[in-house]
């Protein structure tokens, strides 16, 4: 992807949809960009792949939110984003694409939320959805 931009100076669509993606992963996760691991730097997508061949999205989703999520949303948003960062740039979604599929999650995360009670540490986990949305929950 880099090396695409590298000798065509030219942005694309797909493009910024990695871009995106890896932004999604770090909201995700709750890691950066790139981890050192020993002598070597791993790459978000690379640590979530590995850890999505362990089929427990408990190890993917950043620990801070307490499994304070729906499972299936979560699920569709880390796939969402390893779409997004796929190396073939025709087989990332568009943007459309990818602004459905979150507001997808964020409608059955709303819905979880109404019929869950709250409790304090849920109240106490980051809540990014309050800082765009004009009507936080």
């Amino acid at each position: 992807m880099a090396c695409r931009y590298y000798t065509s100076t030219r942005l694309t669509e797909k493009s910024d949809v990695y871009s995106f993606g890896v932004v999604l992963l770090v909201i995700i996760t709750g890691h950066p960009a790139i981890t050192k691991y020993d002598n070597d730097n791993i790459h978000i997508s690379r640590l979530v792949n590995l850890r999505l061949a362990e089929g427990d999205i408990n190890n993917i989703v950043d620990s801070s939110l307490l499994g304070d999520f729906d499972i299936n949303s979560a699920w569709k948003a880390v796939e969402l984003a390893m779409a997004c960062v796929a190396h073939t740039p025709s087989r990332r979604p568009t943007m459309k694409e990818v602004a459905s599929e979150l507001n997808d999650c964020l409608v059955t995360e709303r819905a979880r939320r109404e019929t869950t009670p709250r409790n304090f540490s849920a109240f106490m986990s980051l809540n990014l959805e309050s800082a765009y949305d004009p009507t936080p929950i």
